[in-house]
C-alpha cells in the first residue's frame, strides 16, 4: 500500500534520516567536483557516433527496396533513434551536462527526435514527476492517467480495457509522452484550470507533431524516390521499435515489485533525507553490461538517477557502488533485477490491476516474494 511516512516504513530515526542526507548530498558533491574532460568527450563522442548512424541509416534506405538493405537501414535508424532519445535526448534535458556550457548540449536549448516538445517534457518530468516521485495524485507518471498501476489507485470499469490501453501506449509511447504536460484529466471533467495555457501547450504539441511527421514520412520518404514507400515503413518501424523500447525501459524502473508509492502526506514537511528515501524507495534498477545501459539511456540505474537526476549519466555505474553501501548501512531496500524479470513484474500488475480485486497489500506481497529483510525500529541512542 502507499507509503505515508518513509521513517516508520524504513525504521529509521530523524537521526538516521539526516545523516543519509548528508552522505547522499557527499556523493553529488563528490562528482560534482570531479566530472570534467573525459565526461564531456563521453557525450561529444556519444552525439556524433548517433548522427553519423543516422546519416549511414538514412544512406543505405536509398535502397530499402532491396530487403536486406531495408533490413539493415531499419536497424540503424532505430538504434539511432534510441540512443537520440535515451542516453543523449533525455540525459541532455536533464541538465546533466549543463555546467560544459556548451550551447548546443545544454538542456534548455536541446530539442530531440520526439513529437514531445522538449520546453513540456522539462516541465512534466524534470520538475513534476522528480520532485513528486511516484506521490498518488502529483506524479502523473502513476499511471501515466490512463492506467491503474496500484491497488491504491480506485478501480472503475474502465480498467477492464487496460491491458488493450497498455498495449496502444507501448506501440505509441512517443504520443502518450506528448500529452503528458497537458490536464487532460481536467479536460475530461470539463474543468481545464488554465483554458489559455491548455491551448497554447495543445498548438505547441500539434506542430512538434506535424514537423515529425513531415520529416519522418514526407521528406526523407520522398528524398529516396521510387524508395518512397519501403522507405516511410522503415522509418515508422524505427519509431515503433523506439516506442516500446522506451516503454520497456521506463516501466521497469518504476513499476516492478519493490518499487513504492507514496501518499500525499509524505510531501509534509519533507526534508531533504525523506526525499532522498523517497526516490530511492520509489525505483528500481535491472542489470545489464555497458552497450545494454547506454541502449537504455543509464536508466538501468534508475534508483541512482532519481537520487542524482542532473549528473553525468555515464558516472552512474561508480555511483551505484556508493548508494549500495548507504544502503546496506542503513538496512534499506535496494531493488534491482535482471531487466526481463523487471519487465514481467511491471506488465503482471498491470494486467492483474485491471480487474476490481479487493484486500490486495502489495507491500506485504512484495516483501514476501523479494524476502526483503527489515531491521527492529532504533532508538535515537542506537
Amino acid at each position: 500500500m502507499a507509503i505515508s511516512d518513509v521513517k516508520e516504513f524504513a525504521h529509521l530515526t530523524d537521526a538516521d534520516v539526516e545523516a543519509i542526507g548528508r552522505e547522499f548530498d557527499a556523493i553529488r558533491a563528490d562528482v560534482e567536483e570531479r566530472r570534467g574532460q573525459s565526461d564531456a568527450d563521453y557525450i561529444r563522442s556519444l552525439i556524433t557516433w548517433q548522427r553519423r548512424l543516422t546519416v549511414a541509416a538514412r544512406a543505405t534506405l536509398f535502397g530499402s527496396r532491396v530487403p536486406a538493405l531495408w533490413a539493415a537501414g531499419t536497424a540503424m535508424l532505430s538504434v539511432a533513434k534510441i540512443l537520440e532519445n535515451m542516453e543523449i535526448g533525455h540525459n541532455v534535458m536533464h541538465g546533466q551536462w549543463d555546467w560544459m556550457n556548451d550551447p548546443e548540449i545544454h538542456s534548455s536549448t536541446w530539442e530531440w527526435d520526439n513529437v514531445c516538445p522538449a520546453e513540456q517534457w522539462r516541465h512534466s518530468h524534470n520538475y513534476l514527476h522528480h520532485t513528486y516521485t511516484n506521490v498518488i495524485g502529483k506524479d502523473k507518471d502513476v499511471g501515466y492517467e490512463i492506467l491503474r498501476v496500484r491497488a491504491d489507485q480506485p478501480w472503475h470499469p474502465v480498467y477492464l480495457g487496460q491491458p488493450v490501453w497498455n498495449v496502444l501506449l507501448m506501440l505509441l509511447f512517443e504520443h502518450g509522452v506528448s500529452l503528458h504536460d497537458l490536464d487532460v484529466e481536467g479536460l475530461l471533467k470539463l474543468s481545464v484550470d488554465d483554458p489559455a495555457e491548455f491551448r497554447r501547450k495543445l498548438r505547441d504539441v500539434g506542430r512538434k507533431h506535424a514537423r515529425q511527421m513531415r520529416k519522418d514520412y514526407v521528406l526523407f520518404p520522398l528524398l529516396t524516390g521510387r524508395a518512397f514507400v519501403p522507405t516511410l515503413a522503415a522509418n515508422a518501424t524505427a519509431n515503433v521499435v523506439r516506442n516500446v523500447w522506451s516503454y520497456a525501459i521506463i516501466f521497469c524502473g518504476h513499476f516492478p515489485d519493490g518499487a513504492e508509492v507514496f501518499t500525499e502526506e509524505e510531501l509534509d514537511d519533507e526534508t531533504r533525507g525523506e526525499w532522498y528515501l523517497r526516490q530511492l524507495l520509489g525505483s528500481a534498477n535491472f542489470g545489464g553490461n555497458r552497450l545494454m545501459h547506454v541502449m537504455s539511456g543509464s536508466l538501468g540505474y534508475q534508483i541512482e538517477h532519481h537520487l542524482f537526476p542532473n549528473l553525468p549519466s555515464n558516472r552512474y555505474p561508480e555511483i551505484a557502488v556508493t548508494v549500495r553501501e548507504v544502503c546496506d548501512k542503513y538496512d534499506l531496500p535496494y531493488t534491482t533485477g535482471p531487466f526481463p524479470r523487471q519487465f514481467w513484474q511491471a506488465t503482471r500488475s498491470i494486467w492483474r490491476l485491471s480487474l476490481p480485486a479487493r484486500g490486495i497489500r502489495e507491500r506485504e506481497h512484495r516483501r514476501e516474494r523479494r524476502g526483503l529483510r527489515r531491521r527492529p525500529a532504533r532508538t535515537e541512542a542506537a
